[in-house]
C-alpha cells in the first residue's frame, strides 16, 4: 500500500554532514506526520524528530541545535540535515511516517522505512 524510501546515509568525519531523505509512495490521502528514528548496536530505538504536516517539528535533546527536520508535502518526502556529527550519532536511521492511506482512511497507520546506516569516525 505505502512505501517509505530513504536516502542520503553514509560514512563521515566526526564533524561533518550528511543529509538524509524519506520518500513517501502508494496509496496515500493524506501524511500526518514524518520523523526519524535511529538504532544504535546494542540500544532501543530512539527519536530524533519529527514533523507535522503543518512543520511543528520536534527534537531529541541530543541532537537539539545540530540536525533540522524538514518536509515537502507536495513530494510526501522529509529531510534530516544532520551537522557537527559525533561519533554518538552512529547508528541505523528509520524514517517513520503517520499516513492515512485508502485502506485505512480515515484512520492512520505508521509505515516504516527500510533504515540507512550512519556512521561518524572519530
Amino acid at each position: 500500500q505505502v512505501q517509505l524510501v530513504e536516502s542520503g546515509g553514509g560514512l563521515v568525519e566526526s564533524g561533518g554532514s550528511l543529509r538524509l531523505s524519506c520518500a513517501a509512495s502508494g496509496r496515500i490521502v493524506s501524511i500526518r506526520a514524518m520523523g526519524w528514528y535511529r538504532q544504535a548496536p546494542g540500544m532501543q530505538r530512539e527519536l530524533v524528530a519529527d514533523i507535522t504536516s503543518a512543520n511543528f517539528a520536534n527534537y531529541a535533546d541530543s541532537v537539539m541545535g545540530r540536525f533540522t527536520i524538514s518536509r515537502d508535502n507536495a513530494k510526501n518526502t522529509v529531510y534530516l540535515q544532520m551537522n557537527s556529527l559525533k561519533p554518538e550519532d552512529t547508528a541505523i536511521y528509520y524514517c517513520n511516517a503517520l499516513i492515512e492511506d485508502s485502506k485505512s482512511w480515515p484512520a492512520a497507520e505508521h509505515y516504516w522505512g527500510q533504515g540507512t546506516q550512519v556512521t561518524v569516525s572519530s
